[in-house]
């Protein structure tokens, strides 16, 4: 029987993470974005092409992200709950990254981030901390209430922007570990899943190893 290895596995990817002082504000518009913290769109290797453009960036407060997803025929379906099993944005980050670490560290976490689902109404953005497949690391409460995320829901899609201050990112050291584990999954219940290196086959949420590495620079 055949195998299928996406050409994605044999790669290690490394990019830049674009330093930004003055981020875009976290308001849902996407406004001040620039193709500069554009995440490279690695979907076409596997003949994938990326629906939606991810982008993000840094500094000495946190890590900020943005999505745009269009082209969607029916409402959004988000449960933050059950946030896998619908519309959903993941952004997973190991501050001490090594490709040698093939289980979750201290270092390790994985967020999600819901356009709506949330409040009363459940009409809110919404962010959470997912966990990690096989992790032997006991978890450490993080302040995620000091996660910002923002939103704003048209009829086709959505547009999606989140903080992620340094408090929830234990180990976070531009200076001294400049080089961090990056990953992103958009999974959406009409368009499919979008992902930075692997998928679910591959155990991304399990090895951190099949990550992508963003070096953090300021120049």
């Amino acid at each position: 029987m055949n195998t299928f290895v996406p050409n994605r596995f044999l790669f290690d990817f490394e990019f830049p993470l674009r330093f930004r002082e003055s981020p875009p504000e976290i308001d849902g518009s996407l406004r001040g974005w620039t193709d500069a913290e554009l995440i490279p769109s690695l979907g076409a290797i596997d003949g994938l092409p990326d629906y939606a453009p991810v982008w993000s960036c840094w500094n000495e407060r946190g890590i900020y992200a943005a999505c745009r997803v269009a082209g969607k025929k029916k409402p959004l379906r988000c449960d933050p709950k059950n946030f896998r099993d619908g519309d959903n944005f993941r952004l997973c980050i190991d501050t001490r990254y090594s490709r040698a670490n093939k289980r979750a560290t201290r270092y390790s976490r994985q967020f999600f981030f819901l356009p709506t689902g949330g409040g009363v109404r459940r009409d809110q953005s919404v962010a959470g901390l997912g966990e990690f497949a096989g992790s032997r690391e006991k978890d450490v409460r993080l302040p995620i209430e000091r996660i910002r995320v923002a939103s704003r829901i048209e009829k086709t899609g959505y547009s999606l922007e989140a903080f992620v201050p340094v408090e929830c990112l234990p180990g976070f050291d531009p200076q001294e570990h400049p080089h961090i584990g990056f990953y992103h999954m958009l999974e959406d219940s009409e368009l499919g899943k979008q992902y930075l290196t692997v998928g679910d086959e591959l155990l991304w949420y399990a090895d951190p190893s099949t990550w992508a590495t963003a070096v953090l620079k300021t120049s």
